[in-house]
């Protein structure tokens, strides 16, 4: 029971830290320009391969983490991108006044996301997650293997050969 209700905030969590961001990068996707030309005006050299970059990013970076694909590595990715957003786009310190606050205010905030996504990376995905299949699907074959070398045995004691078969010594025995 508890396992699932933390698969589920897990779930939850990710689909709340990808909903920051996919919106946007959807619609800078389909205005890259109108985004570099932005960029160009804050003073940020190569804003084209910059715009790009953080397009593609705030694109498969959110599709990745709905999945649960490279929870360290999208993680540390999407942390990296929202603090560098955060003093890039929201140099508070160059306003005064109310657009001061909402600057600093949309700072702290990127600055919040970046916490989530390094708290994604080191906790990981959950379960119910590419990562967790995949886990599971490979816990699974060993348990195949030895159901299949734990029914052999079982049928040659039931043909009476008397025999004790030579698997695996105890734990006990071992230590």
């Amino acid at each position: 029971m508890i396992d699932r209700a933390q698969n589920g905030t897990l779930l939850a969590a990710r689909l709340l830290l990808a909903a920051a961001l996919l919106p946007t990068g959807i619609a800078r996707a389909l205005n890259v320009s109108g985004f570099a030309l932005t960029l160009a005006g804050g003073g940020v050299p190569f804003p084209n391969a910059v715009a790009t970059g953080a397009v593609v990013v705030q694109v498969f970076g959110p599709l990745a983490l709905i999945l649960g694909v490279l929870p360290r590595l999208t993680g540390l990715a999407l942390a990296a991108f929202a603090t560098l957003t955060a003093f890039v786009l929201h140099a508070f310190w160059h306003y005064v006044g109310p657009a001061a606050m909402a600057e600093r205010t949309l700072l702290l905030a990127d600055l919040g996301l970046a916490g989530g996504f390094l708290m994604y990376a080191l906790s990981g995905p959950g379960a119910w997650s590419w990562q967790g299949w995949r886990a599971g699907m490979v816990a699974e074959a060993p348990k195949a293997k030895a159901a299949a070398g734990k029914a052999a045995p079982k049928a040659s004691a039931a043909r009476g050969s008397g025999k004790r078969s030579a698997g695996r010594a105890p734990a006990r025995a071992a230590a």
